[in-house]
């Protein structure tokens, strides 16, 4: 979080739930990208818990793992700490939030959208 306005805090400058989720669906859907062989992908359920909050010139990281890779159904665990010495970060992680994310992970890429999925598979060396 680095302060650049107030689109992702709250009056008291902290970063706001909505920013947690966007981040928390944002990660699962790519790894469930990935993890599908780059078929289209959809949220379907988010289920977020914010345990402690980040403010303004808090540095934030956020990981994604998978819980459950199916063909059809994905269900990703999303963690976001704040770090407070970003030069030491397993010592220095402090849990902002938990959510868990399931996902649609069979859906057919529109044409529209097929040079998105081929600059993706050669940008990440698949």
């Amino acid at each position: 979080m680095n302060g650049n306005g107030p689109a992702i805090d709250q009056p008291f400058k902290v970063l706001h739930g909505g920013i947690s989720a966007l981040i928390s669906e944002s990660m699962a859907s790519l790894g469930a990208h990935l993890a599908s062989g780059l078929q289209r992908v959809a949220g379907i359920q988010l289920s977020i818990n914010h345990v402690k909050s980040a403010h303004v010139g808090d540095l934030i990281v956020a990981e994604a793992t998978p819980s459950s890779i199916g063909k059809t159904i994905q269900v990703w665990d999303v963690r976001i700490w704040k770090l407070s010495d970003p030069s030491n970060t397993e010592s220095s992680k402090s849990l902002v939030s938990s959510s868990r994310v399931t996902l649609i992970c069979n859906l057919p890429v529109p044409d529209h959208a097929k040079e998105a999925v081929e600059n993706l598979r050669s940008q990440a060396k698949l």
